[in-house]
């Protein structure tokens, strides 16, 4: 596409969305609610063909050799169908957010001064791989009175554009087709013209690998809320349970290694006397450890040596940065320098160990013997996610619809003037 076309055609997607935004801003929450049902119920009845769709993707994937855990991701079957229409309904159940009065209070000249929960505006979501996060994200967008903009990766377009014709009839029915718009070109060219939208767009919110979040970052012209890799850490502190520490750290590692909040370095006290007990749980699995020279000699042959950079590695594989530390203090340090301020968990039976990991630990979410897995929006209870915010403003941690939302001073009178 030349240039005039990708503008002209992103700024028609953006200008639709953009008028979408005041109807479905003004729709009630049964309204909401009732497209959001909808939604779900037609996923269930087109399952078939969204999966028919994405088989397409797969097909692709597999021919230009993308990894187990990148075609992990893309995959849908009838089960994961299932769990998207199961989440939308959880959405339905959330309370809404929009026009929540959060706080008020009278002045001395008897105004009446509050704060009122309203939408955004227009979203633009740019993400890769995962076909769910274009339903998880148009739910969340309608639910929250939001127009959204979706723009998916190119290894996705057919399971997308599967989804986005369930989504878009249902909008039809309800008065309001374009509250979610897709970009339904893959040319990379319309990203840079989607970034510079600030008179349709409000905010950006990239999700993917770190060149996407790098690259959303260095272009937009639109406040972005980054949405960064998850370099994730588990402690395990001297006094940790074995049998904890490994059914933990086996979890956070395996149950599902392509996404964000699974552990990628293992930190191991050097007198938690179980070690073996830990690495051997994860060897079983098929997990590749890559460890410090300490950790090497725990089990000689089956650990490679760490280089530098893997202290720093998103893998979203089946591999492993394990290092033994001297005390939590140099465990909290490791993180410091290595986090992307994802996720991070101690596993101790020290109290004042577990809260000093709560203080010191900048991340986004801090765990104490749990699996770093939980971080995500329906297992925190706010129903599918846009996804984990590594920042600290507007929105951190776990987003999903109140961080769709903003404050707007409202100002109740009597007729009173300023003196």
């Amino acid at each position: 596409m030349i240039v005039n076309e990708i503008n002209s055609y992103i700024e028609d997607i953006c200008r639709t969305a953009k008028k979408s935004s005041r109807i479905v801003a003004n729709l009630s929450t049964n309204e909401r609610n009732g497209i959001l049902l909808n939604i779900a119920k037609e996923l269930r009845e087109k399952s078939d063909f969204i999966i028919s769709e994405n088989e397409k993707d797969l097909r692709a994937a597999d021919e230009a050799g993308l990894s187990k855990a990148m075609c992990d991701r893309l995959m849908l079957n009838k089960d994961r169908i299932e769990g998207m229409a199961s989440s939308i309904e959880d959405i339905v159940k959330l309370e809404d957010p929009v026009g929540r009065i959060e706080s008020i209070n009278v002045r001395p000249s008897g105004i009446r001064v509050g704060q009122m929960r309203v939408p955004v505006g227009v979203i633009a979501v740019i993400y890769e791989s995962r076909p769910n996060v274009t339903t998880d994200i148009a739910a969340l967008a309608v639910k929250s009175g939001n127009a959204a903009v979706l723009r998916g990766g190119k290894e996705s377009i057919h399971s997308n554009l599967a989804l986005y014709s369930v989504i878009k009839d249902v909008l039809k029915q309800a008065s309001c087709p374009d509250a979610v718009v897709l970009v339904e070109k893959t040319d990379h060219e319309l990203v840079t013209a989607l970034l510079k939208m600030n008179d349709y767009i409000d905010i950006v919110i990239p999700r993917g690998g770190e060149s996407l979040i790098k690259m959303v970052t260095r272009e937009s012209t639109i406040p972005v809320i980054k949405h960064d890799k998850g370099v994730c850490h588990t402690f395990i502190d001297k006094t940790a349970s074995a049998d904890m520490a490994a059914e933990i750290s086996v979890n956070a590692k395996v149950q599902r290694p392509g996404v964000c909040n699974a552990m990628e370095t293992l930190l191991i006290h050097k007198d938690f006397t179980d070690k073996e007990k830990v690495l051997n749980a994860l060897l079983d699995r098929n997990v590749e450890i890559r460890g410090c020279e300490r950790t090497v000699k725990v089990l000689p042959g089956k650990i490679k040596p760490a280089q530098e950079k893997d202290w720093d590695e998103e893998y979203l594989d089946l591999i492993l940065s394990v290092k033994t530390v001297e005390s939590i203090d140099e465990a909290i340090n490791h993180i410091e320098k290595y986090s992307s301020g994802h996720s991070e968990a101690i596993i101790t039976s020290d109290h004042a160990n577990a809260e000093r990991f709560l203080k010191e630990v900048d991340s986004s979410a801090v765990f104490v013997n749990s699996s770093t897995r939980f971080h995500d929006g329906g297992e925190f209870g706010l129903g599918a996610e846009v996804g984990i915010s590594t920042q600290k403003l507007h929105a951190r941690g776990a987003m999903g619809i109140t961080g769709l939302t903003c404050l707007k001073f409202v100002v109740y009178g009597s007729g009173q003037v300023r003196s």
